[in-house]
């Protein structure tokens, strides 16, 4: 394997980085964070990122993207995720490269431009009160009637659904047929009548929703692709989203400023790094990122190939999000009480950056598929081991 990153990727990395250092410095994600509107001062800065022609820096340059390398791909993630800076959305991920594959030539003018520009948002329609893990086993109707579908069920955890003009919609056309070929994918108007937006708060403080579809009506050519191959269509995007939200640098800053606090002196006048028990606990977890992040590079070497990870990006999934569950949790019982508090207290260590990363470590662990689903991808794909 080669580890070193070409001079052209290191270049755009320290591109990125001083961007980053301007756009998303320190003070800006204070701001940021204080904002009651924290939706929109993301989006100005994804369209500061559109304007650079980075928001879209995968895709083909007839789409309005830049063709980048994935060494510049990967890089560019890392610097974004290392920051906490917002990044690529479903509409970059999923819906763009979609629609560029399989979408119309009215979709693609109707959509992928805004979607180039950070003008469109996208919410995520896949999961259901009964369909999670399984999204095979979702259940809400799509019923042709002539020129137009009528949609009818309910969509759980739908984050975007309150402030997203769209939904990348999963829906069943064909309830006879197998659950995994009777799936079909839509580009649906949130202002669409019949959908209504209800909040659920999590334990992290982070809203996402439940959406009720009722005799919702849109036209047929809001279909994506064929009838009834949604399931093959949400599959392949997921196993790239994988590789491109489960990256390592999110995990190295939580531990970089562990590293910090540890090696500063506490109201006792004395370094937690000079306690044995601290010192060794935080080499271990370097040695854990250091195992994670050469799992990251071997998918980052086979897309490079040309090759399609699968139970490798469910490995980087399931060991990125169970570390980052453990280094919180290790974070918070090393800082001790105070480390209990949030991040409205003015005595919080690191701005309550710990406390409020452990409430909020929950859901990567089953977000794009659930770690006990990617330990079957692996038993079965990576190891050939038969199911049941």
């Amino acid at each position: 394997m080669e580890f070193r990153f070409s001079e052209e990727a290191l270049a755009f990395e320290r591109e990125v980085d001083e961007f980053l250092s301007v756009e998303w410095s320190p003070e800006v994600r204070r701001r940021v964070d204080a904002s009651p509107d924290r939706y929109a001062m993301e989006r100005e800065f994804r369209r500061k990122l559109a304007e650079k022609g980075w928001l879209t820096l995968s895709w083909p340059r007839e789409y309005g993207g830049q063709e980048r390398s994935y060494e510049e791909q990967y890089l560019f993630q890392e610097a974004l995720n290392y920051v906490s800076a917002p990044g690529a959305t479903v509409g970059v991920q999923q819906v763009g490269p979609t629609l560029m594959t399989f979408g119309t030539d009215e979709q693609k003018e109707a959509f992928l431009p805004r979607i180039a520009q950070g003008e469109i948002d996208f919410a995520l329609g896949y999961t259901e009160p009964d369909a999670g893990t399984d999204l095979a086993s979702l259940q809400l109707r799509a019923v042709r009637d002539g020129d137009d579908y009528v949609l009818n069920g309910i969509k759980r955890f739908t984050s975007a659904a309150h402030r997203a003009e769209y939904v990348w919609l999963a829906a069943r056309t064909d309830p006879s047929a197998p659950k995994h070929r009777g799936i079909s994918m839509f580009l649906v108007d949130l202002q669409t009548p019949g959908i209504t937006v209800k909040p659920i708060w999590t334990m992290s403080g982070i809203r996402t929703n439940e959406v009720y579809w009722e005799d919702v009506r849109v036209p047929a050519d809001a279909l994506v692709g064929e009838e009834n191959r949604g399931w093959y269509y949400a599959a392949h995007a997921l196993d790239f989203e994988r590789v491109s939200i489960f990256t390592v640098s999110g995990v190295r800053a939580v531990f970089d400023a562990l590293m910090r606090w540890a090696r500063e002196k506490g109201p006792d006048g004395k370094r937690p790094i000079d306690d044995g028990h601290v010192s060794r606990t935080l080499a271990d977890y370097k040695v854990q990122i250091e195992v994670l992040q050469m799992l990251a590079y071997r998918n980052l070497g086979m897309i490079k190939r040309g090759e399609h990870p699968n139970h490798e990006a469910s490995e980087v999934k399931i060991f990125s999000t169970e570390l980052m569950q453990r280094l919180l949790q290790t974070g918070t019982k090393l800082l001790g009480p105070y480390g209990q508090l949030t991040p409205e207290s003015d005595h919080a260590p690191l701005g309550g950056r710990i406390e409020q990363g452990y409430r909020a470590a929950v859901m990567p662990t089953f977000g794009a598929g659930s770690n006990e689903v990617m330990r079957n991808i692996i038993a079965t794909r990576g190891f050939g081991l038969p199911r049941g």
